[in-house]
């Protein structure tokens, strides 16, 4: 069954209590796809994390939302400039992995309707051999890149 996209929202990160994101982020299953990620995460870190996506928001007027399935927190996710580019990112609850493409969904619909994001990016580490659904909506291999010293393949999908 595909979940409802009317179920999903969309919040402030500073909305989730940072115990919630500490967990979250803690989780050994989000390392396995994360290279970015450096170990369990504490106070600090989501403070960083928060004020990091805060001046997303700031100087691109758009960023990383909180997930809510329900009013439940999902993950968290959404656009951020990389260069020219609107890289989506999403980084679920373990126990919210099948929504990824309804939120995606969800998000795509919102970047299709914003004038200024033509495209987006998908920057998917080398563990990620489940790629069929970014081709499936039309994502096309770029090859690979690196940001900040780590390797991801980019994947890019025109939204007009």
């Amino acid at each position: 069954m595909t979940p409802r996209t009317d179920s999903i929202s969309f919040g402030q990160l500073d909305d989730v209590a940072p115990a919630t994101l500490i967990a979250h982020m803690s989780d050994p299953r989000m390392a396995a796809h994360m290279p970015l990620l450096e170990g369990p995460w504490g106070r600090d870190d989501v403070a960083k994390f928060i004020t990091a996506k805060q001046a997303c928001w700031k100087r691109d007027g758009l960023g990383h939302w909180a997930i809510f399935h329900d009013l439940e927190y999902a993950g968290w996710g959404g656009f951020q400039k990389e260069g020219d580019d609107w890289d989506y990112g999403l980084v679920l609850r373990p126990e919210w992995f099948g929504l990824g493409m309804a939120i995606t969904k969800k998000a795509l619909d919102f970047a299709r309707s914003d004038p200024r994001i033509a495209s987006v990016t998908f920057l998917l580490p080398p563990t990620r051999s489940k790629l069929g659904a970014l081709r499936r909506i039309g994502a096309v291999d770029e090859g690979t890149t690196f940001l900040h010293g780590a390797c991801f393949r980019k994947f890019r999908l025109k939204t007009r």
